[in-house]
């Protein structure tokens, strides 16, 4: 095992001790975490020197796995300056931990976004009724939900498997949970597998269905994690084993995910919806869906806009939550699932990773699928993408 693969782990996983959920996943070898778990907890400031002192160690690396370390540790170090008292502004934070600052979208998109919407969404309530009705409403039977989750998965297994290929062994399974602030989770376990937990109280709209399949697992979240234990950790890069949030890992697998569906089914999207949700008794109509979601698009940036109020421009909690129900046309539960998200401390600037990481993904494929195939299978940075 490689000297510095094994401190950086090492490092993530002291930090993780400190908060809750900045380890995302570990799949490495069980010893170190063990030996880790025992020993006496280690003070952040001393561990921001520790990662200081790794970097330094980095020649003689291939050079991209190099600049990934590198980008890595600067996440790292931020991280244990925070955990230390730092008082590091928000807008710095960002950059910090994901490579990437945060972009503000002008409210005019936001705008434009709601005159196309309200021309296409048919009804005599406000705009607002209407859009959460469309997005909210006409749900998959709780009963049905399953059925239609493991044909969607099938469909989206065999497409992924046919554009960027898949590891052999491979495999994603489903656990049905509530009370949660997601609406699906991936845990990577190693070994190739994942298991997705599916949030039973979020709204099983059809569209939201797919998109969160694509996601969580073909080709997002779980087809990135089983192609890089298989090309990378196994041979030799073991410091893929330890997922970390705070870092701009975060960004580009982020992307990928925000990508997945748009990649993986394309101009087919809509007409794969309506075919897998046929039979299920929901009312969806693939034409008014795609052209919805489209005109919605400037949204995902309502997120990031909220947390620049909180944290950079003195808003308070409540205006950050009007702000969230006004330009997403968001109900009080969804806005509150935001809310909660960009006040956590540990989650307060990972919203910026959505947005940014489509952004940069996006424009680094450019419809090319060798080019996905590349932010599955390579230790790529945002500053590399850029």
């Amino acid at each position: 095992m490689s000297d510095v693969a094994v401190q950086y782990i090492e490092l993530g996983l002291r930090l993780g001790r400190h908060q809750e959920g900045l380890v995302d996943s570990y799949y490495g070898p069980a010893e170190i975490k063990d030996r880790i778990d025992e020993e006496e907890l280690r003070a952040p400031d001393s561990l921001a020197e520790d990662v200081a002192r790794l970097s330094d160690s980095l020649d003689g690396l291939e050079d991209d796995r190099r600049k990934w370390l590198e980008a890595q540790l600067v996440g790292l170090e931020t991280a244990a300056r925070n955990l230390a008292g730092a008082e590091i502004p928000f807008e710095q934070e960002v950059e910090l931990y994901y490579g990437v600052p945060p972009h503000r979208t002008p409210e005019s998109e936001f705008e434009a976004a709601h005159e196309a919407i309200d021309a296409l969404l048919p009804g005599s309530g406000s705009l607002e009724e209407r859009y959460r009705v469309w997005r909210e409403d006409d749900e998959i039977p709780a009963e049905q939900l399953p059925d239609v989750i493991a044909r969607l998965t099938a469909e989206l297994s065999q497409r992924a498997a046919e554009l960027v290929g898949l590891p052999e062994g491979e495999s994603v399974e489903y656990e049905y949970v509530s009370d949660k602030p997601w609406t699906a989770y991936n845990y990577y376990c190693g070994g190739l597998r994942s298991r997705i937990e599916v949030n039973t109280d979020a709204p099983a709209v059809p569209d939201a269905v797919v998109e969160w399949i694509a996601h969580e697992t073909y080709p997002g979240h779980h087809t990135e994690h089983a192609w890089k234990e298989q090309l990378l950790t196994r041979s030799g890069r073991l410091e893929e084993s330890i997922v970390l949030i705070p870092t701009p890992q975060s960004v580009v697998s982020e992307g990928i995910a925000s990508l997945a569906a748009e990649i993986v089914l394309g101009e087919e999207r809509h007409e794969v919806t309506a075919s897998t949700v046929l039979g299920a008794n929901v009312r969806y109509e693939p034409e008014l869906s795609r052209k919805v979601m489209e005109a919605n698009e400037p949204f995902s940036g309502v997120g990031t806009n909220a947390a620049l109020m909180l944290h950079v421009d003195g808003a308070s909690v409540d205006e950050a939550r009007e702000y969230v129900i006004k330009w997403a046309l968001a109900s009080e539960q969804r806005a509150g699932h935001v809310i909660a998200f960009i006040t956590d401390p540990m989650w307060r600037s990972y919203i910026t990773t959505y947005p940014n990481g489509y952004r940069l993904c996006r424009e680094f494929v450019a419809g090319d699928p060798e080019r996905f195939k590349r932010l599955l299978t390579e230790q790529l940075t945002p500053a590399g993408l850029r």
